[in-house]
């Protein structure tokens, strides 16, 4: 019974000592999913890097645009205050009001950027 057990013992420790003992060859390899390899960090990196000026670029291209359309809206305002009567706006000149002071607040958060 001492002898099976020995026996035993001896078949399953082999591939321990055989491992032990023979140094050349690797180690098994690491299963981490989690941990991104030193390639996919610098890929990731330039990627986003990429991204954020993409985003600044169309951030200033959204804000020149905003603005002409701001100016715009302010020229045709004062066309048609200049074209109204001392005593009575429009309400036409009042949505005009509005809505420039809406495209503004929009404007200036757009400059303010992202947080």
């Amino acid at each position: 019974m001492r002898f099976r057990l020995l026996v035993c013992l001896f078949f399953f420790s082999l591939p321990a000592l055989a491992q032990r003992t023979n140094p050349g060859l690797p180690p098994p390899p690491k299963n981490d999913v989690n941990q991104p390899m030193a390639g996919e960090d610098e890929a990731r990196s330039r990627l986003s890097g990429e991204m954020a000026k993409k985003a600044a670029r169309e951030r200033v291209a959204a804000l020149k645009h905003d603005t002409d359309k701001l100016l715009r809206l302010s020229v045709e305002l004062k066309e048609s205050v200049d074209k109204s009567d001392a005593n009575v706006l429009s309400l036409e000149v009042i949505k005009k009001a509005e809505e420039i002071e809406k495209l503004a607040r929009s404007v200036k958060e757009k400059m303010k950027g992202p947080n």
